[in-house]
């Protein structure tokens, strides 16, 4: 466990300047004592690990260190290739990059983990897509991520309903979430970051003017924070049901899962028959009598009266389709 850390700890610093012991201590989940026994071990052990002195102090490798890769064990090796996705990597104009990475790592490698790529493609493929669907690659990808990696400036022309807007924008990452590409971007002059679909971009272009990254910005959990926002946005209406056992284990698979957990964490207990009347937050009437309709006998609609009726008139053409 130690050796794993103290190894963890030199690529740290290998690819940073410096870093502060409590940098050290959350990358590593340790406390910021362990932080200094283990860079007194690392310099013990012939690693240049230097510590600066201060507040503004830290950790840092002197001499321009560089550990081999030769360290690796194979179910690392294999991870390490799996972290490419070929189709997103394609997409973004990077496949021939990724390609030569690859090539470089794996002669780096020890011989006996060379196969490691072959490997971990053999156990692993992402198709990222839902079902029956063909997603079409946003012509204008390629020069957003050009612009994302080199933190370049873009002006984009997107529509938004029937019109086109323009907007200056500091793009900060890519997603790719169902076969759909979004960039997250901060709004020049506004300072608000804001989430955009590039398949509705019309035109992008770039001065070549570089903006200067806010360093706590966190992809990953911008990005679920967004979407949990606009989840919840969808969800204007609300449907009171009368729910079976069967049904209540089948509700998260019919509508919004997040929604139907935290309305069946709230009911009270079941009637006489075994049922549950639960209040569900929906996008829509419509939506709603979709969704439901998959449950079949397993739910009833209670409100609003308008879409008990439709389910009353359901009821009654599925009884003349299959009554005697």
């Amino acid at each position: 466990m130690r050796a794993a850390r103290l190894i963890k700890m030199v690529l740290l610093l290998q690819s940073r300047t410096s870093m502060t012991a409590a940098q050290l201590a959350r990358e590593l989940e340790v406390s910021e004592r362990t932080v200094t026994r283990d860079a007194q071990a690392l310099s013990e052990a012939g690693v240049p690990v230097y510590a600066d002195r201060g507040r503004a102090g830290g950790y840092r490798l002197v001499g321009g260190y560089r550990t081999r890769l030769t360290g690796l064990a194979r179910g690392e090796a294999e991870a390490l290739f799996l972290s490419g996705v070929p189709g997103a990597l394609r997409e973004m104009g990077l496949e021939d990059a990724a390609s030569a990475a690859r090539l470089k790592v794996s002669a780096a490698l020890l011989p006996s983990l060379r196969d490691a790529s072959r490997a971990a493609a053999q156990r692993f493929h992402l198709d990222a897509p839902a079902w029956f669907t063909e997603p079409e690659t946003p012509p204008l990808l390629p020069r957003v991520a050009d612009a994302v990696w080199d933190d370049r400036r873009i002006s984009a022309r997107y529509r938004r309903g029937a019109d086109e807007v323009e907007r200056e924008l500091e793009p900060y990452g890519l997603v790719l979430k169902a076969g759909v590409w979004y960039v997250c971007a901060r709004v020049t002059g506004a300072g608000t970051f804001r989430v955009y679909r590039i398949d509705r971009f019309t035109a992008v272009a770039s001065g070549g003017e570089l903006f200067a990254r806010d360093g706590e910005f966190d992809l990953p959990a911008f990005w679920a924070e967004r979407a949990g926002q606009f989840a919840r946005s969808l969800l204007r209406a609300e449907v009171v049901v009368r729910l079976s056992e069967e049904g209540v284990r089948r509700l998260p698979h019919a509508v919004d899962p997040a929604s139907a957990r935290a309305a069946l964490a709230a009911v009270g207990a079941p009637d006489g028959q075994g049922w549950v009347t639960v209040t569900l937050p929906v996008e829509s009437e419509e939506v709603a009598h979709a969704q439901l309709t998959a449950l079949g006998p397993e739910v009833e609609v209670l409100a609003p009266r308008e879409l008990r009726a439709r389910f009353a008139r359901d009821a009654l053409r599925l009884a003349r389709l299959y009554g005697p």
